[in-house]
């Protein structure tokens, strides 16, 4: 059988509210790679769990969502990948669709950042990582999984990015955040039922699946000690694509063949079906 869709999401691309892509680069990875496997993995593991979830009541078969398959990307330019994943995203963006994107590594966030800010002023971030991502670069290079987030300020500004869970990271890079360049929850996510924004403030969700505890996701290719459980996390990601404007949204950083067990992947298809379930009453879904 050649599974090509994730389970459910086989709506035609001209009918979708929601559209799946991979991003399958790890070109940049500082430690072990692998992440250019994970959107194929879950693809093909996700027909080992049900379209529909006992925690929402809720159905994939009732969702629109297509997926629209992986990027062919140049492994040796970071560069020209970044250009891919945003020409892509813009592409979904135009079409009025919410693009999902699957990783991969976490530089891949930027492409699809670049467009959704280019089409949404005052967009924010909300990020959920191990590692705060705020290195001006890593051994010389800015266009690093290292550096993700600091470019992605580069774009945004002060005032605009919201991370939770971060547990690891430079004396630079939190000194940073105690600049008050970003807003970091460090180790949790206690503090996101205070966060508030406008109105339909457009949001740029990114899940770095690091932001895990390594015993129960130990298929990613940086493990920090400690971190979120899946309740927590499928909880906080709920909450977030129920009550905010998202307008655009990743998962990254699945490394399947560092765990064996598969439960890695498991627990990421599991996760990104109650994200396409929770998007569905999203505000900027038409119901």
């Amino acid at each position: 059988m050649n599974i090509v869709n994730f389970i459910g999401a086989d709506s035609p691309l001209e009918e979708a509210d929601i559209v799946l892509f991979g991003a399958p680069f790890d070109s940049t990875t500082s430690f072990r790679p692998g992440t250019r496997s994970g959107p194929a993995a879950i693809r093909s593991e996700s027909f080992g769990i049900e379209t529909y979830s006992p925690y929402q009541d809720k159905d994939l078969e009732d969702v629109k969502v297509c997926d629209d398959g992986d990027l062919e990307l140049p492994f040796g330019s970071p560069e020209r990948a970044l250009d891919m994943i945003e020409e892509e995203a813009e592409k979904i963006l135009s079409a009025g669709k919410i693009p999902f994107l699957l990783g991969g590594e976490h530089l891949v966030t930027l492409g699809a950042l670049r467009a959704a800010a280019k089409r949404f002023e005052n967009l924010r971030i909300i990020h959920f990582d191990a590692h705060a991502d705020l290195r001006e670069d890593y051994l010389g290079v800015k266009l690093s999984h290292a550096c993700v987030m600091r470019r992605c300020h580069d774009i945004l500004g002060d005032g605009r990015i919201w991370q939770f869970g971060i547990r690891s990271g430079t004396k630079d890079e939190f000194a940073f955040m105690k600049e008050g360049h970003v807003t970091t929850e460090p180790f949790s996510v206690n503090t996101l039922p205070s966060l508030e924004f406008p109105a339909g403030t457009p949001v740029y969700l990114t899940v770095d699946l690091d932001v895990l505890d390594p015993a129960e996701f130990p298929g990613t290719g940086t493990q920090e000690a400690g971190g979120l459980r899946f309740p927590e996390l499928h909880s906080a990601l709920c909450e977030i694509l129920s009550r905010f404007n998202v307008v655009a949204i990743d998962n990254v950083e699945l490394s399947p063949h560092l765990d064996s067990s598969g439960r890695s992947t498991a627990l990421a298809c599991k996760l990104l079906r109650e994200e396409l379930l929770a998007i569905r009453t999203n505000p900027c879904i038409k119901q």
